[in-house]
């Protein structure tokens, strides 16, 4: 008998708790369902995307046009490597060897990529990296050009593909030193685009607060 009313104020609590979620349209049920998605999100979905991806940053949104390709996902690569191709023949990159590479058609501000964990021992050039250096705040996202190995400690040179800066020291972008960055340093591994612009959402609001070399769209250089 105290099992079944038990039961059945955990039924009745349960059918409430679902009302208030999905189907009250009062203010009072707009709050909570607020309340409830922030609290699922932050303490459960994102704790346990962070667990099943390997990286403490598993969803990253662009926040620089040093990747962009002209057209960004309707970018006509072959175009596009005939602009940059001196760039990575000192790296012997070929035009098929990039045609290989993640992300060949590169990524625009706003776009948010998939990361998953960054195995140094794992990563190859033409992967594309998240990894903390200079003083930017974030992450930098660009493309591995150069792997070194010294007792078995690999060491990681990127560029973005929207960069045309010489990789040597004193003539770094905007503080980031791109040469020798080490597996402390990585934060993740880009896999896969999830949405195009979409994180456009957050960053108009932070467009302000940046040079004016830094606001507004892309464009290729």
């Amino acid at each position: 008998m105290v099992l079944k009313k038990s039961g059945g104020k955990i039924g009745k609590g349960f059918k409430k708790f679902w009302f208030l979620l999905w189907e009250d349209n009062s203010i009072k049920g707009w709050i909570f369902s607020m309340i409830f998605l922030f609290i699922f999100i932050k303490f459960i979905f994102f704790p346990v995307l962070n667990f099943a991806t390997g990286t403490s940053l598993p969803l990253a949104i662009v926040e620089s046009c040093s990747m962009y390709h002209q057209g960004n996902v309707f970018s006509n690569f072959n175009n596009w490597f005939g602009r940059h191709d001196a760039k990575y023949q000192g790296f012997d990159i070929s035009k098929d060897k990039f045609g290989d590479f993640w992300f060949k058609r590169g990524f625009s501000k706003g776009d948010i990529l998939f990361l998953i964990k960054a195995s140094p021992e794992k990563l190859k050039v033409g992967d594309v990296i998240a990894f903390i250096s200079g003083n930017k705040k974030t992450p930098v996202i660009h493309r591995i050009i150069k792997i070194e190995e010294e007792n078995g400690i690999r060491t990681f040179t990127t560029i973005g593909d929207n960069n045309d800066q010489m990789l040597v020291p004193g003539n770094n972008v905007a503080g980031i030193d791109e040469r020798e960055i080490k597996q402390e340093q990585l934060v993740g591994k880009a896999v896969f685009r999830i949405a195009p612009y979409l994180g456009w959402l957050k960053l108009i609001f932070f467009e302000g607060l940046k040079s004016e070399s830094e606001r507004g769209t892309c464009k290729e250089n």
